[in-house]
């Protein structure tokens, strides 16, 4: 049984998955050139596959990229990432707000 996640707790994953050097460099590839497949951005980044998979789960877990995957023509499967259209502001009033909405056990976690 899920449950849904507050504001609050939205804002929290967002921050830290941009909380990552690895993270902002895969942002700013993606924004610059495009849709790219997983293999051409760990090429392009210059970090392993594995690593950049995890860190592009991070990233569309917290709905800052979308993958889709399709079939080139000689048959392989290629994982395309985008980055996805957001937006965060960060006001003392917007931050007051999530605060106020978050979890319990987001109030109670510590850094």
């Amino acid at each position: 049984m899920g449950h849904e996640l507050t504001d609050g707790d939205r804002l929290l994953g967002t921050l830290a998955a941009l909380a990552n050097p690895h993270r902002l460099r895969i942002l700013e590839a993606l924004q610059v050139n495009g849709r790219t497949y997983v293999s051409q951005l760990a090429r392009e980044l210059g970090i392993s596959r594995p690593l950049l998979h995890l860190h592009l789960r991070k990233l569309e877990d917290a709905g800052l990229v979308t993958s889709q995957l399709e079939l080139s023509d000689d048959g392989k499967s290629l994982n395309f990432f985008e980055v996805a259209a957001f937006g965060i502001a960060l006001t003392p009033s917007a931050i007051a707000d999530a605060a106020r909405s978050l979890t319990p056990s987001s109030k109670n976690s510590k850094p």
